[in-house]
C-alpha cells in the first residue's frame, strides 16, 4: 500500500472572521476543532501522515491546541508559511499584511512531502466521503501518461455557501468524462433564489447554476505538482505591479493554468457531503450545531480522539 499524506494550510489569517485564530476554534463539545474531524476522517480513509502550514507566531498556541495531541495518533511535520520567504531576487514589497496564497503554502512543504498527498484547508469541514475518494485515487495504479494526474473533490455549489455572507469558490467546468477542464475563481457568491447568485456588477444580482462543481481547496497531488509550483511562483512574482500587495497565488488558478497548457490532468471526483465552516464568526454556531447532529447521528463519537 502506497503512503499518502495530508496536507493542512492553515496560516491564513482569517480577515472575514473578526479576529482571533479562526481555525483553533473549538466546535466540538469536547472542545475539538474542525481539524479534529478532518484529521479524523483522513486517518479512517488510509492517510499515513499529517503537514501543518502554518506561521511560525502560531505555533506555540498550534502545538498546544492540536499539533502535539494529533502527534499521538499520527507522523506530524510542520511547515511555515511566511510572507518573507520569496525565490531569490524578491522580496516583500512595503505593506503587504498577508501571506502569498495557497499555492505558495503547498511550496514550503517541498523539502517534506516525499507521497502522493491531499490538500485541504484547516477551517472547511468536508465530510468523510470526500477523504475516501481522494485516498483511493491517489493509490490506484495508473496508465503511463505524459500529464501529471491528480484529482480534486468536486463539491455541489449550493451546499457550500454561508448563510452569513458571500464566500469564493472555484467554479469547475467538467467534461463528460469527469475532467476538469477549467476553474474560474468567482467572488461574493452568496444564496438565491435559484440556488446561488453573484453580483452583476449594476447593483443587482445575476443567478448561477446551484448545481455546479466548486473547489474548495481539496487536490489530490503527486509530488511532481511541487516543482511546477516552484517555477511558477517566480513568474508570478514577476508578473506584479510593484505596489501590488493583495494578489495571491492560488491553487485553483495554478491548476488551470496547467489543465490549459496541457501538463495536467485533473479527475474531478463528486461528493454530496454538504461542506460547512468558519467563514465569518456568525457561522460557528452553525457549524457547532452541525457536529452536534453528526454525533447524534453516529457519524462520528464524542469524544472524537
Amino acid at each position: 500500500m502506497k503512503n499518502t499524506t495530508l496536507v493542512i494550510m492553515a496560516a491564513g489569517i482569517g480577515s472575514r472572521f473578526g479576529g482571533g485564530i479562526k481555525q483553533l476554534e473549538p466546535v466540538g463539545p469536547n472542545g475539538e476543532i474542525i481539524m479534529d474531524y478532518s484529521i479524523y476522517d483522513a486517518l479512517e480513509a488510509g492517510f499515513n501522515d499529517i503537514v501543518f502550514i502554518i506561521r511560525k507566531d502560531l505555533e506555540k498556541d498550534f502545538r498546544e491546541v492540536i499539533g502535539d495531541r494529533i502527534a499521538q495518533k499520527a507522523k506530524v511535520s510542520y511547515a511555515f508559511q511566511e510572507m518573507d520567504d520569496l525565490p531569490e531576487g524578491f522580496q516583500k514589497p512595503e505593506g503587504r499584511k498577508k501571506p502569498w496564497g495557497t499555492g505558495q503554502a503547498i511550496l514550503v512543504c517541498k523539502n517534506i512531502i516525499k507521497n502522493p498527498f491531499a490538500v485541504i484547508n484547516a477551517d472547511d469541514y468536508y465530510g468523510k466521503e470526500a477523504f475516501i475518494k481522494v485516498h483511493d485515487y491517489l493509490v490506484q495504479d495508473r496508465d503511463e501518461s505524459e500529464k501529471l494526474d491528480f484529482c480534486m473533490a468536486g463539491f455541489i455549489l449550493s451546499n457550500t455557501l454561508s448563510e452569513n455572507g458571500g464566500v469564493t469558490r472555484g467554479v469547475c467546468q467538467v467534461n463528460g468524462n469527469g475532467m476538469l477542464q477549467g476553474v474560474i475563481e468567482t467572488h461574493d457568491i452568496t444564496k438565491g433564489e435559484e440556488g446561488a447568485q453573484v453580483p452583476d456588477g449594476n447593483g443587482g444580482y445575476c443567478a448561477i447554476n446551484g448545481n455546479s462543481y466548486v473547489s474548495m481547496n481539496m487536490w489530490g497531488f503527486t509530488p511532481e505538482i511541487l516543482d511546477e509550483l516552484e517555477k511558477g511562483f517566480s513568474l508570478f512574482l514577476g508578473s506584479l505591479a510593484p505596489d501590488d500587495i493583495k494578489s495571491e497565488y492560488l491553487l485553483p488558478t495554478i491548476v488551470d493554468q496547467l489543465i490549459q497548457s496541457e501538463k495536467a490532468q485533473v479527475k474531478v471526483l463528486e461528493t454530496k457531503d454538504r461542506w460547512f465552516g468558519v467563514t465569518y464568526r456568525e457561522d460557528k454556531q452553525v457549524v457547532v450545531d452541525s457536529f452536534r447532529r453528526l454525533i447524534e447521528e453516529g457519524v462520528y463519537r464524542s469524544p472524537l480522539f
